[in-house]
């Protein structure tokens, strides 16, 4: 509650000739999904009922139902959500249909300058349309896919050695996404310590959207575009390149040489459960593992390291994750909701918010001179998140998702046709959809 509601909330009460203000304060539920940071979340949203009166609820659901439970939510119009951390792919089915309101306004009338903002989350997290100042969310959460390395097995001497007379190269961070794949395949089938372990956790889940968020760390960077920069929604020749089909049979190579027996289906959890048990040198996962990396008995402590997704030859990027904190329009609650989003937008707040284990997107924090020494991947957080790239935040984005889902799984796990094939079905059916909306 904003001071200037407190004053008026204390006339009133005088008026009504009571001593309490309680009646003001509202019960507020934020919506995300059931992950540590959201956990996170909540001790630090305890300074916020502190200081506003508001009490917080919450509704966390698991990953594997996040979409299909808020989607419906929001698109029945109901009220159980005041706030929504919504994935970034919703931004345009948010904007577009109605469901999050609009927050130039707010914005504007309290200080709150998205240039103060990692550029890439303000594009991927709050815009719509795209590269426009129309903000339907605040960057709440940053999130990039990256690499977990066992950091103990790298510096081993005798496995040193081996890998310097396999590839007359030091074994170490790679820089390029081959030298990547060199080094799974050194480890797949290596006995470490009695164990047999294998070289890499990667995406290959096929019921949401693991093996997109996935295979889109090797499309970006072999040359593949979701459309022609030149012309929204041209697809043919940018999709289904010569080199995103290089990049797709690279995924594909690296799935078939590199990974532990029984991983045709996993994303976020497998390979964390992968990761830590010692089955695997490398893990792909989302920048949001990493604090539970460091605090494992098993990898943390300094027994693990992190790097950016490596280069091909196209350049250097990743796949974006993360989330913006909207305020959703169905709610009778909007202003209280408005007061969170500007509580969590203060600088102190969004550095608490990096010491308990969320990935502030605020500038001031992460370009503080202390931040890169502030954890052991910071500086690889920081590195990763100048390199993103996203998925569309079409309205239509669910049905888009769907559709690569089923051509990369197909492709990738089930080693059903080429990969040129699985992308030129890839255009037929993206083409499909923008057709059916009129927009081409």
């Amino acid at each position: 509650m904003t001071a200037k509601h407190l004053i008026s909330a204390a006339v009133s009460a005088l008026v009504a000739g009571s001593v309490s203000t309680a009646a003001q304060a509202e019960d507020l539920t934020l919506c995300w999904a059931a992950w540590d940071p959201a956990n996170a979340l909540v001790e630090l949203s305890r300074d916020f009922e502190e200081k506003s009166g508001h009490r917080m609820k919450f509704e966390f659901v698991p990953w594997t139902s996040f979409a299909d439970r808020m989607l419906n939510e929001l698109n029945s119009g109901g009220q159980l959500c005041d706030l929504m951390i919504g994935d970034s792919q919703w931004i345009g089915g948010g904007a577009e249909n109605g469901h999050y309101v609009k927050l130039n306004d707010f914005f504007d009338a309290n200080g709150i300058d998205m240039g103060n903002f990692i550029p890439a989350t303000v594009t991927g997290y709050s815009e719509w349309p795209k590269g426009t100042p129309n903000y339907y969310a605040l960057p709440a959460f940053g999130d990039v896919v990256g690499w977990t390395y066992r950091k103990d097995w790298f510096e081993r001497p005798e496995i040193q050695a081996a890998f310097q007379a396999e590839h007359g190269r030091a074994l170490g961070v790679p820089a390029t996404l081959e030298e990547l794949r060199d080094i799974a395949r050194f480890f797949q089938g290596r006995e470490i310590d009695g164990t047999t372990v294998y070289g890499a956790a990667i995406y290959t889940e096929r019921g949401s959207e693991g093996v997109t968020m996935g295979a889109t760390n090797a499309l970006y960077n072999y040359g593949f575009l979701y459309e022609n920069p030149d012309k929204p929604y041209d697809l043919e020749g940018f999709v289904n390149s010569e080199g995103a089909a290089a990049g797709l049979e690279f995924y594909k190579d690296l799935y078939d040489t590199a990974t532990p027996p029984g991983s045709s289906n996993w994303y976020m959890s497998e390979n964390i459960d992968a990761y830590k048990s010692g089955q695997v040198a490398l893990q792909m996962n989302f920048a949001f593992i990493w604090p539970g990396v460091e605090a494992d008995p098993n990898v943390g402590g300094g027994k693990s390291g992190y790097f950016p997704n490596p280069a091909g030859p196209a350049g250097q990027f990743a796949q974006l994750g993360g989330q913006g904190i909207s305020v959703v329009a169905y709610s009778t609650k909007q202003d209280a909701a408005l007061d969170y989003i500007k509580w969590f937008a203060q600088p102190e707040i969004q550095a608490r918010w990096w010491e308990l284990g969320g990935y502030s997107a605020l500038r001031a924090v992460v370009e503080d001179p202390g931040f890169a020494g502030s954890a052991p991947y910071a500086q690889t957080f920081l590195d990763s998140m100048a390199i993103v790239k996203d998925f569309w935040a079409e309205p239509s984005y669910a049905d888009l998702l769907l559709a690569m889902q089923q051509r990369l799984h197909n492709y990738v796990v089930a080693g059903q046709g080429t990969a040129q094939e699985a992308l030129d079905g890839l255009v037929q059916d993206w083409t499909e959809v923008f057709e059916d909306e009129g927009k081409i």
